[in-house]
């Protein structure tokens, strides 16, 4: 094995393998490994322990370096195939553009060297990003680079896992627009190939609890756990639901710490920290839950220390034999929302309320009053065609 100093940086050449390269340890400084079966391949190992593929070689008599990718995501094999794919595009034939198309990042590089929606407020966000490429994204498009990634692509993508989960894949579509359009952004591409791909159409939001639902829910739930003290917590987590319209994680993840008397004060909600205000009924259910000790409100039963699973199974029972199996526990909140619109709540107050970030995720409400307002303009008509009737 050989050793040369090269910019300050120690290189060594040793025939890359899977393991060798895991095995690969951070230095005081940066230092890259470089592949003894093809020219130009090595490992780059950074003091932070990154370690990523990147190839050094020349493009029509011009030096390129670039990345090709970080190695926890790809294998030794992997990046010797994309080595091959760059040294044939570089030849003359394609009239010089080698160095072009080498210097653009691969998808999995692009995201992977920094990228990723930036959401200070909210660490789950930012991890359901990271899910969301991991498991969807890199996938379909990690080993493409940027420039390759056209639009017919991404629509059978889009169609093969709308087929299947309709609700992730447009988020993981909106996900793909934000990298690509960061792309653009970095000078990398000229066009976004998810940009006017369309949407599978939502669910349509008309399903709201009304006064006689909610109360068949609330005797469901006490005759249930009447029949088993251990199913209190959970209903006293869908009664919560009801009353306070948070989000299932605000309740689920809620920490005596965030407990303030007569409101809560949410550290990480999903839109950012926030007060949720607590009416008489929501504050008694959380007095009566027991302090174990624990961090949570609703601890795990088999782990006191962390929160009660999301997986609330106690839910469909109890829709079930409420005869609400057309309800989902997010509903709740939608019902919140109409509730307090039908009770002449102004938007911006119900925005306040439920935690909105955009105005227009309350505006979907605003048809819950169309009742009220029909009434009182015939009310109004009336009036006036009464006047009308006196003048003649």
């Amino acid at each position: 094995m050989t050793e040369r100093r090269d910019d300050s940086r120690r290189t060594r050449s040793i025939r890359l393998t899977d393991a060798s390269v895991r095995r690969l340890r951070p230095a005081a400084t940066e230092y890259i490994v470089r592949d003894g079966r093809l020219a130009g391949l090595g490992v780059r190992v950074r003091p932070s322990g990154h370690r990523s593929f990147v190839w050094h070689g020349s493009v029509d008599g011009r030096a390129v370096r670039t990345t090709i990718g970080p190695a926890r995501l790809m294998t030794v094999e992997e990046a010797r195939r994309e080595c091959r794919a760059m040294l044939d595009g570089a030849h003359p034939q394609i009239g010089g553009d080698g160095a072009r198309r080498a210097a653009v990042p691969l998808f999995r590089e692009f995201v992977a060297e920094g990228w990723l929606p930036t959401r200070s407020c909210d660490t789950r966000w930012r991890k359901h990003c990271e899910r969301m490429v991991r498991r969807q994204l890199l996938p379909a498009f990690g080993a493409l680079r940027l420039d390759r990634l056209g639009r017919p692509r991404v629509e059978r993508w889009f169609d093969a896992m709308s087929r299947k989960t309709p609700g992730a894949a447009n988020m993981a579509l909106g996900l793909l627009r934000r990298i690509m359009a960061a792309a653009i952004a970095a000078g990398h591409v000229q066009h976004n190939p998810a940009q006017d791909i369309r949407m599978n159409p939502g669910r349509k939001m008309t399903r709201f609890l009304s006064a006689e639902e909610i109360a068949r829910l609330h005797r469901t739930l006490d005759r249930l756990v009447e029949e088993r003290p251990s199913r209190q917590a959970q209903a006293d987590i869908i009664r919560l639901l009801l009353l306070t319209g948070c989000r299932k994680s605000e309740i689920l993840r809620l920490r005596w710490s965030e407990v303030d008397g007569d409101m809560l004060r949410l550290a990480n909600a999903k839109t950012g920290p926030r007060t949720v205000w607590l009416s008489e009924a929501a504050q008694a259910i959380i007095t009566r839950q027991p302090r174990a000790g624990g961090a949570y409100v609703f601890p795990s039963p088999r782990n006191p220390a962390g929160p009660l699973s999301p997986n609330l199974h106690f839910w469909l029972r109890a829709r079930r034999e409420a005869g609400l199996e057309d309800v989902r526990l997010h509903d709740l909140r939608h019902t919140v929302a109409s509730q307090a619109v039908a009770n002449g709540v102004p938007l911006p107050t119900v925005a306040r309320m439920l935690g909105h970030a955009q105005p227009t995720m309350t505006l979907r409400y605003a048809h819950v009053g169309d009742r009220e307002v029909e009434a009182a303009a015939e009310r109004i008509g009336a009036n006036i065609a009464a006047a009308m009737e006196c003048n003649k």
